[in-house]
């Protein structure tokens, strides 16, 4: 299927209770689930670090950031989407990873197809919630989990 002019690809990634919809030049990799090397006194949302490609990555729980439990095990579709970095600090911290659970879709996204949700509570992390072709998703707002990882990488 060709990408027109007007499409977007954009990657439906699953987490806990929800779906996160990221467009696929902000994702890295999906790369297997590692068990993140854990550092004292931090905070739930900050599962500690991997490494990936040499590089040590901070790894950040996006349900934890919402508020919502985290499970201490990872499921056996536990997998972990490094991202690109988009603000201030993307040159000390040009990569950050997030929690999944499973393997995202592809989707080839139009502006005709998407309609944002007034009806849905957004949390922490949330930009918005949206319906894209019958199925819900959640926009994350990346700039926070860069956030919240530059504060891990700073303090812990």
């Amino acid at each position: 299927m060709a990408q027109t002019p007007n499409q977007i690809s954009c990657l439906l990634i699953p987490v806990k209770d929800r779906q996160l919809l990221l467009p696929n030049a902000s994702v890295a990799e999906i790369v297997d689930f590692q068990q993140p090397e854990k550092t004292t006194g931090s905070p739930n949302w900050f599962m500690g670090y991997i490494r990936w490609r040499g590089i040590r990555l901070p790894v950040i729980s996006y349900d934890a950031t919402n508020n919502q439990d985290i499970v201490p095990e990872a499921s056996r579709f536990a997998r972990i989407a490094v991202t690109n970095t988009i603000g201030e600090h993307h040159t000390n911290l040009p990569f950050i990873a997030f929690l999944t659970e499973g393997l995202p879709r592809l989707m080839k996204v139009t502006k005709e197809e998407i309609t944002e949700r007034d009806d849905v509570a957004l949390s922490l992390a949330d930009q918005a919630a949206v319906k894209i072709s019958g199925e819900e998703a959640f926009i994350p707002k990346l700039e926070k989990l860069e956030e919240l990882a530059v504060k891990a990488v700073s303090s812990f």
